[in-house]
Parts: C-alpha cells; sequence; structure tokens
C-alpha cells in the first residue's frame, strides 16, 4: 500500500487515509481503536497517510 499511495500522491490525487489494522488485536479491540481515532482526530488529520493499530 505504502508504494501505491505514493503514486497517488505524485499525481495529485488524494485519499482520506488507510487504517491497517492489527492481527494480534480481536476485531473488537480494532474497533474500539478505529473509534478512539474517529473521535480523538481532526477532519483531514489522516488525509493522505497509512496508519498502523494500535495508535501510539
Amino acid at each position: 500500500m505504502p508504494g501505491h499511495l505514493l503514486d497517488h500522491i505524485v499525481v495529485n490525487r488524494h485519499i482520506p487515509g488507510i487504517f491497517i489494522l492489527n492481527p494480534n488485536l480481536s476485531i473488537g479491540e480494532n474497533i474500539e481503536e478505529l473509534i478512539i481515532a474517529a473521535l480523538a482526530s481532526e477532519e483531514d488529520e489522516y488525509q493522505d497517510r497509512i496508519v498502523y493499530l494500535p495508535l501510539p
């Protein structure tokens, strides 16, 4: 994904953001991480980024 995202950005395209779920977390824990990110983030905070869960 990182290579594809860079190619996408180079041609002046954007994405809202990609979250990579952690396979070591349960589905519920991953959902909890996504909810935390959604509630604690600005609208465009993750634009053009790939973020791995859990958040630091």
